[in-house]
């Protein structure tokens, strides 16, 4: 037996919460790159979720954000605030990631719990709310 769509969407909303798990770990020990680095998966996860629910494709990190901003964050599905909040994950991301000799800290990474926390919210509301 396969899995169903739904099926999908619940193991990415999962993810998305276990990656956000990860990163309060991560923020305990001072990782302050690998706490970014599971924030931003975090929002991925959830956006692939959000996504799949609403039958669009993206094939890639910066495919999701183009196909987040113009389905949802345009027409106001999910506010700017969430849409600049992802953005700026991703691009930290590939800094602490990529970037040489580039560490975050504290003061940039714990703040963003809470917005991911948020957008989490927002996009399970969206996903198991709507009628």
């Amino acid at each position: 037996m396969g899995n169903t769509k739904i099926d999908y969407i619940n193991f990415r909303i999962k993810r998305a919460e276990e990656s956000l798990s990860d990163a309060k770990y991560l923020i305990k020990g001072g990782s302050w790159n690998s706490a970014i680095n599971r924030l931003y998966y975090s929002c991925f996860y959830a956006a692939l979720a959000l996504l799949l629910h609403k039958n669009i494709e993206a094939k890639s990190h910066k495919g999701v954000r183009g196909q987040l901003g113009q389905k949802f964050i345009k027409p106001g599905l999910i506010s700017k605030e969430f849409g600049q909040i992802y953005s700026d994950l991703f691009d930290f991301r590939q800094k602490g990631d990529y970037g040489d000799f580039f560490d975050f800290e504290a003061e940039k990474v714990i703040p963003f719990v809470e917005k991911v926390e948020n957008f989490l919210k927002v996009v399970k509301e969206l996903i198991y709310l709507e009628k």
